[in-house]
């Protein structure tokens, strides 16, 4: 098992990667959609969804640098529970989000399938904390 682990690692960081890198640009292409899962007792919506884009994007970007990846992969654990208040906010008070393409009232299952899907995420970023070949960390 932990060798086919190994030969996953470097591929699925290219999976990984992009994926913050689109989540962080649509941050800017359509910010109104990510500030109404906002949680209201934080100020400055608008700044926070900015400013959660650029890291996604930075994070995203980092993992793909060898120098950088494990500082990035860091960050993106820390992004991933910053962000989190915003998942149970969605989850607890069954945010509606308005604007979305295909419907934004997304399941009971969804919303709180979102918060161990934290934990999945944490634990991907995780493994790029690490050392191993095959990937080329430094």
């Amino acid at each position: 098992m932990n060798a086919v682990l190994s030969r996953l690692k470097r591929p699925l960081l290219f999976l990984m990667a992009p994926a913050y890198i689109v989540a962080g640009v649509l941050h800017f292409l359509v910010p109104e959609l990510y500030v109404q899962i906002v949680p209201p007792v934080f100020p400055a919506a608008l700044a926070l969804v900015y400013l959660s884009g650029l890291a996604e994007i930075a994070v995203g970007i980092g993992v793909l640098i060898p120098r950088t990846r494990r500082h990035a992969a860091w960050a993106t654990i820390a992004l991933l529970i910053a962000i989190f208040p915003a998942n149970v906010y969605m989850a607890t008070h069954g945010v509606v989000v308005d604007g979305l393409q295909g419907g934004g009232d997304p399941s009971e299952y969804v919303r709180w399938g979102r918060l161990p899907l934290q934990g999945v995420l944490i634990l991907w970023a995780h493994w790029y904390t690490r050392s191993s070949t095959g990937t080329g960390d430094r």
